[in-house]
Order: C-alpha cells, then sequence, then structure tokens
C-alpha cells in the first residue's frame, strides 16, 4: 500500500506523487545542460528538491545521452570549517553515490584510490577528481550536489572554488553540468573563513553561476490530484472543502499537504468507507503543531537568527511605516520558506506557520505561566474573556519588564505575551485564529470557543470531549501599539470591521502603550461603541 511520504525522498513506487515532470520545467533544465550551464535549485526543506534530483538523474542515465550522478554531500557538516577533514568525507559519499548508481565506472574507483595514494591537498581533491574522471567518460558528466548549504565555514568555501576552478575545462576535463542543491540561493551565503578572517559572500566564490531556480509549492490543482490517487488507492474520499481547507492552511507547501494526509488517513480515519472531513483536517492540524516535527523544529529554529527575527519581529506586529530591510534578508526568509510576497505585502507563508511561530517562540512561557482554563469558565461553559484580559492585564503589569528584556523579539513581545496566555487558557477548549501581516498596524486574533452540551463547569459531568452545542462564542481581539491619539480611533474601526467580518458576537481592543508612563497612567478599561459594535478597549 502506498502512503503518503513525510520523511526523506519520494519514491514512486511507495508513496503518493505528483508526476516528477509537473514539479518542474523538464525543457528548462535540458537546456541548461545543453548549454553547459552551472545552476542553482533551492526551495525550503521537504519540498520535493531530493526526489526530482534523484529521479531526475536516473532519466539522464536511462537516456544514454549522459553520465548523471546524484550525491548528498550532508556527512562533510561534520568537519564543520575544517577542509583537510571535510574534503575526504565528501569524497567519500562521491564512492559511495557511484557505487550505487553507476557501478560499472570502473575508472572512477582507479582514480578514487589512486588519489588517496598520491596524498593531493584537501584544497584540490574534488576538483583533481571530477577532472580526471571527466577526462575518462565517453559522454559528457552531469552532477547533481546536495545540501551544498550545509557545509560550513571554509568547507564550504572550498567546495565552491574548487568547483568554479574546473568550471573552464568543461565538458571533455569538468562536469559539463553541476546543479547545485540547497535551501538558499548561494547569493544567499555569508561565509566565515577562518583561514581568510573575513566573511566571504557565496555569489563571489561561485560566480559561474548561470540560473537559480525555485521549486514552487503545491497549486490547489495538484493538492487534490494528490489526494485523488489515495481515494483510488483506497476508495476513501476527500470532501471537497476538506482539500480546499488543506489548501488553505498550508498554501501548497508540499510536506504539510502530505503530513496532514497521512495524519488524517493512516492515523484518525482508519475505516476506508469514512470520507476525509474538514473537521478531520482541523484536528491533524493540531496534532502536527503539538507534535513538533523535525520540519516544524528547523523551521523555529531560523526565527533566532537576526536577519530572521528583524524582519518576524515587524511582521508579528503589523508595522505600517517604511522598514528599511536589507533585500537579501528579505529574499533570505523568502527562501527559508517562512514568508511569502503576496500583494506587495509581507507575509507568514501560511496558516500553519502563522500559528505555529508565536506558539513557538513562547512554548516555555506558556508551560510555566500560573492560570487554568477553569477560572475562567462561565456557569454556561463559555469562556470569561474580560475576566481573562484583567488577569492578563495584573500579569502583564508585574512581569512584560523581566520578560521583554529577556526576549528577542522586542517590539512583538507584547503580542506574543497576550497571544501566549491565551493559549494556555484557550487550549484544549477552543482555538485562536492569528491574522498578521507588515502594513497592517494591528494583529487580529478571533477565538473560538464551543459551548459544551451539558455545561460541566464547575462540577463533576459525564461530558464527553466533543460532545458540543450548537452555541459558539465568538470574539475578536484586536492588538495595537500607541503611535498616537489615531490608535485609538484607527483600532475601533478595525475592531468593528474584524467583528462585522467574522460575525463576532464579542469584540476588545487591547493597546500597548510603550511610552515611560505610569502604570497607572498606562492600565485601563472601558466600553465604547463603534458603528453600532459595542467594543472594549483595553489600555496596558
Amino acid at each position: 500500500m502506498k502512503f503518503f511520504c513525510t520523511a526523506g525522498p519520494v519514491t514512486p513506487e511507495e508513496h503518493y506523487c505528483l508526476p516528477l515532470a509537473t514539479r518542474f520545467n523538464e525543457q528548462e533544465l535540458m537546456l541548461l545542460i545543453e548549454q553547459k550551464k552551472y545552476f542553482i535549485l533551492h526551495a525550503p526543506r521537504q519540498t520535493g528538491k531530493t526526489s526530482m534530483m534523484i529521479n531526475f538523474a536516473r532519466k539522464l542515465n536511462q537516456e544514454g545521452k549522459y553520465i548523471a550522478l546524484y550525491v548528498n554531500i550532508e556527512s562533510g557538516q561534520a568537519a564543520r570549517g575544517n577542509f583537510n577533514m571535510a574534503m575526504p568525507i565528501i569524497l567519500q559519499e562521491f564512492h559511495e553515490c557511484v557505487s550505487e548508481q553507476l557501478p560499472d565506472q570502473k575508472k572512477f574507483f582507479e582514480i578514487f584510490y589512486n588519489l588517496k595514494e598520491e596524498g593531493v591537498p584537501a584544497g584540490s581533491l574534488l576538483a583533481t577528481l571530477l577532472s580526471r574522471w571527466s577526462a575518462k567518460l565517453d559522454k559528457p558528466l552531469v552532477i547533481f550536489i546536495d545540501e551544498i548549504d550545509c557545509l560550513v565555514g571554509d568547507t564550504l568555501i572550498s567546495a565552491l572554488r574548487q568547483l568554479r576552478l574546473g568550471y573552464a575545462k568543461r565538458p571533455q576535463n569538468f562536469p559539463q553540468t553541476a546543479c547545485l542543491i540547497g535551501l538558499r540561493d548561494v547569493r544567499d551565503y555569508r561565509i566565515w573563513s577562518d583561514v581568510e578572517h573575513q566573511i566571504v559572500l557565496g555569489g563571489s566564490a561561485f560566480n559561474i553561476k548561470a540560473e537559480s531556480l525555485r521549486l514552487a509549492d503545491f497549486t490547489a490543482i495538484e493538492v487534490k490530484e494528490l489526494y485523488l490517487q489515495h481515494t483510488q488507492a483506497t476508495g476513501q474520499k476527500f470532501i471537497d472543502d476538506a482539500i480546499d481547507y488543506v489548501f488553505e492552511l498550508t498554501q501548497g507547501q508540499p510536506w504539510l499537504v502530505n503530513a496532514i494526509a497521512y495524519q488524517a488517513c493512516f492515523k484518525d480515519v482508519v475505516d476506508r468507507s469514512k470520507a476525509i472531513t474538514k473537521e478531520d483536517i482541523e484536528k491533524a492540524k493540531e496534532v502536527l503543531i503539538k507534535r513538533r516535527d523535525t520540519h516544524l523544529d528547523v523551521l523555529v529554529d531560523r526565527l533566532h537568527e537576526p536577519r530572521v527575527r528583524n524582519i518576524i519581529d515587524a511582521i508579528i506586529t503589523g508595522i505600517d511605516t517604511s522598514v528599511d530591510f536589507p533585500i537579501d534578508d528579505i529574499q533570505y526568509v523568502i527562501d527559508l520558506g517562512l514568508v511569502s510576497k503576496r500583494e506587495n505585502n509581507l507575509i507568514i507563508a501560511n496558516p500553519i506557520y502563522q500559528e505555529i511561530i508565536p506558539r513557538e517562540l513562547t512554548y516555555s512561557t506558556q508551560l510555566t505561566m500560573p492560570q487554568q482554563q477553569s477560572w475562567y469558565l462561565k456557569p454556561d461553559g463559555g469562556i470569561d474573556i474580560p475576566k481573562l484580559l484583567r488577569a492578563f492585564t495584573d500579569f502583564f503589569r508585574e512581569n512584560s519588564d523581566a520578560w521583554l528584556e529577556k526576549f528577542d523579539y522586542k517590539e512583538a513581545g507584547p503580542h506574543l505575551l497576550l497571544m501566549a496566555f491565551l493559549q494556555r487558557i484557550i487550549n484544549g477548549g477552543g482555538k485562536i485564529d492569528r491574522e498578521y501581516a507588515l502594513g497592517r498596524d494591528r494583529v487580529d486574533l478571533l477565538v473560538f470557543w464551543k459551548i459544551p452540551l451539558c455545561q460541566p463547569v464547575r462540577r463533576s459531568s459525564k461530558c464527553e470531549v466533543g460532545d458540543y452545542g450548537g452555541q459558539d462564542q465568538k470574539i475578536v481581539i484586536e492588538l495595537k501599539i500607541w503611535r498616537g491619539p489615531q490608535s485609538l480611533a484607527k483600532g475601533l474601526s478595525q475592531t468593528a470591521e474584524y467583528m462585522d467580518t467574522s460575525n463576532a458576537t464579542e469584540g476588545h481592543l487591547v493597546i500597548f502603550d510603550k511610552r515611560e508612563k505610569s502604570w497607572d497612567e498606562k492600565i485601563y478599561n472601558r466600553q465604547e461603541t463603534f458603528n453600532n459594535k459595542t467594543i472594549i478597549v483595553w489600555g496596558m
């Protein structure tokens, strides 16, 4: 039985997958090879780069015009910047890959062992191996080098420069084409050289790049095609709005698309006679977020890099003034898959990442907050948001100075602290939708809370999980930073508008005042009316 791939390369014989030719323009790749170009293929993790290139190399070998080799050199990372140690490791990876993919290449093995005996310096090992091997071949050599940007410091510099060194000798005495595969474009490499005692830019170390290709995410149609394979194989259907919801949540990010479907189909709804619904997708999404899979952990690690943090910090607060971010930094966060450029705005790439980022940035804070959900439940089982926000006001007054002082995200700190407080209370009884983007000048939070049918508050009950009545609370909480008297007027207008579009049952506007004032001056709450909407304003 095939299944959805969530780890490692996609194998068409084992996994549901889209035809590889649909993921990239094969004619474009063939043209680059025919023109003897060196190029970059980059995309975020778990988007299909490795699967594509392994299968493309296999196809080239089957067609017989070229000799193609795929090699992953991630193992060289262990040697860090010590290229004298790393280069033999990388050459050993070439040896293993040739053994698996091109076992008839006797000349390669002869050259490989001769290099060991000759004691060729590490700084030219790779170039010498590729040069001698290419010279012995009766067909042009095409190589695909994966995880190139895992290499560190002088090891990465050495690898790039050795490939550049042999470029002029192609195709008779060096690979006709080399494709470097990684998370980032080579122009984003900023490499510290212990040898040269300076930052070396990837673009200067590898200035022979002709093209930089980025692997796109799935389209909505491709998500449907992928899921249809499961239906055809098992008979289990996906309700149309479930597929639409997957695309809405993931924006086609391949790992997320596969991981949600795997959780829903192979963990949660194993009875193939039952269709996968939108509710099943929501449940699977929550499981992924709470499980903190490797893909998500790796992504979150990037949030602590200064060039990433500066941009994400501004996006979370929705700063609407001009911010002079370096162009390379913007492209870097886009290449990582964290951020997308949509309608000339920078936004978090998809709603799942949008939810994960504030949760992860405040994970330990959520765990250690002395707060319990039961404290804020009303007799009918509803959530008492005014009581919750009063408690947060006290918490913020007592803890914000110490917390924000040690927190990297200075501008977004108050927003994140409130989101952590809410998550701690709402988790398990409702959910929080978040909307934020650069230029919006606010963060929109929409709290969904379902009231249990049997209203078990403050007394023992036999209510089952999910045994809810039809009455929902939809609570808008708008977050803003005080930037002048217009903040209140704009905030009331934005809150009322969001209440209207979300059909909210109540609305709150929280304004964080960072001016040098006493807490007694900053803290207040009062009721306002705007466009016939009742809004409680909280100053702090």
